[in-house]
């Protein structure tokens, strides 16, 4: 059994800064691309930002400059810092994960979502 439980979110004010963090246990044999995605409410779930198992980062254009994904292979961690927040970062942050439980490869692991509001 493979889970993977964000950590981080919160309310923060227009311009301030929040760092999620998602960790993924369980039986893990190896971990392929990684990726933060949100929901805003009445929108679809959308990418924010991926990196592939070599650390190649990829991001939507609304966050470029101000949203920085990681990874540590080590700690099987995927953590999304995000600077200069506007009120359309407001949504639900989920992590995703493509895993390789030791018999074979699972794409689209998800964990259950952190809250992100920013508001003044």
């Amino acid at each position: 059994q493979v889970q993977l439980v964000e950590s981080g979110g919160g309310l923060v004010q227009p311009g301030g800064s929040l760092r999620l963090s998602c960790a993924a246990s369980g039986s893990i044999f190896s971990i392929g691309a990684m990726g933060w995605y949100r929901q805003a409410p009445g929108k679809e779930r959308e990418l924010v930002a991926g990196i592939t198992s070599g650390g190649i980062p990829n991001y939507t254009d609304s966050v470029k400059g101000r949203f920085t994904i990681s990874r540590d292979n080590a700690k099987n961690t995927v953590d999304l810092k995000m600077n200069s927040l506007k009120p359309e970062d407001t949504a639900v942050y989920f992590c995703k994960a493509d895993i390789h439980d030791g018999s074979s490869w699972r794409f689209g692991y998800w964990g259950q979502g952190t809250q992100v509001t920013v508001s003044s």
